[in-house]
């Protein structure tokens, strides 16, 4: 959820927070659901700092996120095979699908939270 903006950044959510996980990302996935997002944290001992593109195959809107929650960066349409700058103070990067973050009208310094939904 943008907090900011009152929009829904991404509906579905999955985390990579193990080491394993993180470095296996969306690698070897034929695309993105609109709505579909993978949120990948920082490891333990070294901060994420940058994301690489390599082996995938469609192309990626990366919101880089502090400890707090706020954007920090957005690196929008970043195709395959592609590595990103070191971002200074990113604890965790959400990975969308292309567009999503202008078509939420996400910003830098916005406010992103997580939020848990409950299936009845």
């Amino acid at each position: 959820m943008n907090v900011t903006r009152g929009s829904v950044l991404c509906a579905n959510v999955q985390e990579a927070l193990g080491s394993l996980e993180r470095g296996k990302g969306l690698i070897g996935r034929k695309a993105l659901e609109p709505g579909e997002g993978l949120l990948i944290g920082a490891g333990p001992l070294i901060p994420l700092m940058w994301i690489h593109t390599l082996f995938m195959r469609f192309p990626l809107d990366l919101v880089f996120l502090d400890r707090a929650g706020r954007v920090v960066r957005i690196v929008a349409d970043v195709k395959p095979w592609r590595l990103t700058t070191p971002v200074l103070g990113a604890r965790s990067v959400l990975e969308i699908e292309s567009g999503a973050a202008q078509r939420t009208s996400t910003n830098v310094g916005d406010h992103v939270r997580f939020e848990e939904v409950k299936e009845s």
